[in-house]
């Protein structure tokens, strides 16, 4: 008989086990993607994405960088635009720029979604943050966080000849066309503080906070998490009532 009871005993789940189990995927989750949907309910039709650190492109960067991987970025979009149960997403940035290619591949990709968008520029959203912050539908800044516009620049062999100063150029082309076509800020204002000069100590362009973002037409409104959320519902509830579910463009 004590046999048969150590028997059923060892059969049982350890609720201890399961907990130290489920705690070490919520910690793999966090190293690997920087993100968890612990806090949020499970059944939730929102879709949260951070895009922290430095944008991280074709190259690997140097492991003490905090980094963002886009081809990590790039599958969850895909993941959350076929999703039926996910209704809208939300975007928030703390970013220091990166890889130019990468940045507008994301952009691209938040701008291309069928569903409700909006993003969040906390702390910081610069260089080839900026695509990302302005692709979504709606965009918010917080009151203290900068952007800043600078233009392209190349790191390692540069060839000294005016192939180099073309391409350049044109990439360069590449993101004014996207911002200034995302957002309410016009070519010739974005260019005038892409190119300016005597505001930043080591290089040529701007640093627009919080208010002076909207008052440009970079960002559209000065907020937080709450205003965030409360526009992606709205946006949300209207698509729904819009025939065939999608937003008026």
């Amino acid at each position: 008989m004590n046999e048969e009871f150590a028997y059923m005993k060892s059969e049982q789940p350890d609720p201890a086990t399961d907990d130290k189990k489920k705690a070490a995927s919520v910690v793999d989750t966090i190293t690997q993607l920087g993100q968890t949907s612990t806090p949020a309910p499970a059944d939730s039709n929102i879709y949260c994405m951070t895009i922290i650190g430095q944008v991280e492109g074709h190259l690997v960067l140097p492991p003490q960088n905090k980094t963002t991987k886009y081809e990590h970025l790039i599958p969850q979009l895909v993941a959350a635009e076929q999703n039926p149960k996910i209704e809208g997403i939300l975007i928030v940035l703390n970013t220091v720029g990166g890889d130019v290619e990468a940045g507008l591949a994301i952009a691209e990709m938040i701008s291309s979604l069928t569903k409700p968008t909006v993003t969040l520029v906390l702390g910081g959203g610069h260089s080839i943050g900026v695509p990302i912050a302005v692709a979504a539908n709606r965009s918010f800044i917080a009151e203290s966080a900068t952007m800043t516009i600078h233009p392209i620049r190349l790191n390692g062999l540069v060839i000294g000849v005016p192939q180099t100063f073309e391409y350049l150029d044109k990439m360069q082309e590449r993101v004014v066309r996207f911002v200034t076509s995302h957002s309410n800020i016009t070519e010739q204002l974005f260019k005038e503080l892409m190119f300016k000069t005597g505001e930043l100590t080591r290089d040529i362009g701007t640093t627009v906070i919080g208010s002076d973002a909207v008052k440009h037409g970079l960002i559209d409104a000065v907020g937080g998490i709450g205003d965030a959320l409360l526009t992606l519902n709205s946006m949300m509830d209207q698509r729904r009532s819009m025939p065939g579910g999608v937003l008026p463009s």
